[in-house]
């Protein structure tokens, strides 16, 4: 039952709010899930049917009857509810009679050859055949019908939804957005909302569209028998396996960020450090125990970035100290390990409870690992004691941890680092950094002398046959390091640095493919996030104007690859990016003839076109609204639903698509509670499952970011 009271709890805190203020005061209708299982204290039989007395819940169970008094489930009178008088007269063609309804005075039908109707107090029945100015049905298996509180006539069937208001019809089907049709019961709610209940799941059509809910993010089970909708809007659910209940809940972008915050607080940060937590008892947040990632460095610099952007943007002092503490722990990665300068991927205790500090251990594990993964490295030990014996650091540190380092210190210096004393540890460590870089060759040493896996990003390995796949993101990810140094120290021996790699080695020419694209095993979704965290550093502080407009071609090809799948993140990314081009073109940062001279009118042609760029602004804001408050790694099959196609691209898996508008679908519809996730992921579960709960920076990075840069209102 702590489930159940800690989101009525958020429900009365949440107060209500007006909505055409600023971005942080817009009132937003969040869905909220709670189960009403044996685990909650109610039942895991199969609910037959469910129905309001006095607004209030009664579940019908087999032999019993429960009613929710609005904290438990008491045993409650059976009852034998009136039924819908199935009319007489129909065709024997009809088959089955599957629902009935009266609507305006006429008798509607549905069966499982044909929907019908007649007059009232006749027996003459009508096929009807329900067109529109793209459809016109026969429609079979008519399972469902209900009126909405707008007065319109609603039916579900095997072809699709149907609505029907004065006397004409719209007709939905998959191209439509219409996710299911295995029909198995309808009910109207406030606002025109009408919930129908399905095979797998349930679907809410509202304002034109339609939310698909289903999984256990959403429904004790996704066989949803009957339904009904509270007077609030909250939507219950009788399934076969419990009660499901969807409440929808008023409360504010802000309040949302607090919330999340919050989470991320209370249960994801250990040590300063913050990452994915493990649950003891699946989905249920309140046996978590603190976890570890191989990446908890980057996690905590996004998070530590988080703070950063809502302290610039809200003055928190609450906030400073947040993106503080986060950037000492991202600075104790650096400082503990065998040579200060090399970032560790995590610290835990000698003590921590998994047997990390054997070095047989991390043999055998590596062994095991390269029976799939051939190039994975056998380091022993993988965890390293430090030197006062107190601690265990991971090594082989890869990309994912520097882009994360750098992304953040940057973000970090010029954002909360406001007194010399504040500033000259970031110096510090980003100095520490990019001289181990430069100093072993342009890649992470590490205590075995050699380069970690993914942490090489020399020429030579640039340039081989090992990493050519690699070049372009590598030589970028390069370049945006040594920015970052420069911006941050001062030190103008990485301006030298980065033109030797660019004139011996074409580093910019090789950055203008910033990550790959094709084929489908050479795209991995976290290169997205690796590719455009280190365009911020790489852009904003390039001051070379041919560089600029040679880095900006790169942006543009790297984020049209990922345009379609509406996250937040890199939709923020590369609108501050496209938007300060667009400034500095409009200021005549480029309007020198010195620029490509050589290029004739295209370097003016490519400037204008690059200039222009699309308000994300409200992409942004969808995907904001929609994740969900539960970021618990829920399975998510989506293969099934009638709106989606599949990536026609040769070599790629069959389980990879998008919407038919070309979207990705809704992230609240999908398995996806992490930045660096493939929204085009038709079928996908987070690492942990329903045994592990992400962090809020999911909703706290693009949030903040957008509201720093302006891009949402």
């Amino acid at each position: 039952m702590k489930q159940v009271k800690f989101f009525l709890f958020i429900g009365l805190i949440l107060p209500f709010t007006i909505l055409g203020q600023p971005i942080e005061n817009q009132t937003i209708k969040q869905d909220v899930a709670i189960r009403h299982t044996k685990r909650e204290g109610f039942t895991d039989e199969k609910v037959k049917a469910i129905f309001l007395e006095n607004n209030m819940p009664v579940a019908i169970i087999e032999n019993s009857v429960y009613k929710w008094d609005g904290k438990n489930w008491l045993p409650a009178p059976v009852q034998h509810r009136k039924r819908n008088t199935l009319f007489s007269g129909l065709p024997e063609k009809v088959g089955a009679v599957l629902c009935s309804i009266t609507y305006n005075g006429k008798n509607f039908a549905g069966t499982e050859n044909g929907l019908y109707c007649s007059e009232s107090g006749k027996n003459k029945w009508e096929t009807v055949l329900p067109g529109d100015d793209k459809y016109r049905w026969a429609p079979s298996d008519v399972s469902v019908l209900t009126e909405d509180s707008e007065g319109r006539l609603w039916f579900g069937a095997e072809q699709g939804v149907g609505c029907l208001q004065k006397n004409t019809w719209k007709l939905y089907a998959g191209d439509e957005g219409l996710p299911y049709n295995r029909f198995t019961c309808a009910a109207a709610g406030p606002d025109g909302i009408v919930w129908f209940g399905t095979e797998k799941g349930a679907i809410r059509f509202k304002n034109g569209q339609f939310h698909y809910r289903f999984s256990l993010r959403w429904l004790p089970d996704d066989f949803v028998n009957d339904v009904v909708v509270q007077k609030n809007g909250t939507a219950w659910f009788a399934t076969n396996k419990g009660v499901g209940q969807i409440a929808p809940r008023s409360m504010t972008f802000e309040q949302k960020a607090h919330y999340f915050t919050r989470q991320t607080e209370t249960r994801h940060q250990r040590m300063g450090f913050i990452a994915p937590n493990e649950l003891e008892v699946p989905y249920d947040t309140a046996s978590f125990k603190h976890g570890i990632s191989d990446n908890d460095g980057k996690y905590t610099s996004m998070y530590g970035s988080a703070q950063a952007f809502r302290y610039a943007v809200t003055g928190s002092q609450e906030a400073k100290k947040l993106a503080r503490r986060s950037f000492e722990a991202c600075k104790w990665l650096v400082d503990i390990t065998h040579e200060p300068r090399f970032p560790a991927r995590v610290i835990v205790p000698h003590d921590w409870p998994e047997p990390l500090a054997d070095p047989e251990y991390s043999h055998q594990m590596n062994i095991r690992t390269q029976q799939n993964d051939p190039f994975w490295k056998d380091i022993n030990p993988r965890f390293v004691k430090s030197k006062d014996g107190k601690y265990l650091w991971k090594c082989d540190t890869s990309s994912d941890e520097l882009a994360g380092h750098y992304f953040f210190y940057g973000i970090y210096y010029d954002l909360v680092a406001e007194t010399e004393e504040e500033k000259a540890p970031v110096r510090e460590v980003v100095a520490d950094i990019t001289d181990h870089l430069i100093r072993n060759g342009f890649f992470l040493r590490d205590h075995d002398g050699k380069a970690t896996r993914w942490g090489n990003f020399s020429p030579e390995f640039c340039n081989s046959i090992w990493g050519w796949d690699q070049r372009g993101l590598n030589s970028m990810m390069m370049l945006s390091f040594l920015n970052v140094a420069k911006h941050v120290t001062g030190n103008a021996k990485y301006d030298k640095v980065a033109q030797m790699l660019r004139n011996e080695h074409n580093y910019h020419i090789n950055a203008m493919h910033g990550k790959e694209f094709f084929p489908p095993d050479n795209v991995v979704p976290w290169d997205n996030n690796l590719c455009l965290m280190s365009m911020l550093g790489l852009m904003n502080y390039e001051t070379d104007p041919e560089l600029l407009i040679m880095y900006r071609m790169s942006l543009e090809n790297s984020w049209l690859h990922i345009s379609k799948q509406k996250n937040a993140f890199w939709d923020a990314l590369y609108s501050a990016m496209a938007q300060k081009f667009a400034q500095q073109v409009a200021e005549g940062y480029f309007n020198n003839e010195n620029v490509f001279p050589e290029a004739g009118s295209f370097t003016n042609k490519a400037v204008s076109t690059l200039a222009e760029y699309p308000d994300l602004g409200n992409h942004i804001k969808e995907m904001l609204q929609q994740i969900p408050l539960d970021l618990i790694g829920y399975e998510m099959d989506n293969t099934h639903r009638l709106d989606v196609v599949q990536d026609p691209a040769p070599g790629q898996d069959p389980t990879v698509g998008w919407r038919k508008d070309g979207f990705a679908l809704p992230v609240d519809e999908r398995g996806h509670v992490r930045q660096d996730r493939d929204g085009f992921a038709l079928h996908f579960k987070e690492v942990g499952g329903v045994n592990a709960e992400q962090e809020g920076t999911f909703f706290l990075l693009p949030y903040y970011m957008a509201r720093y840069y302006k891009l949402i209102k």
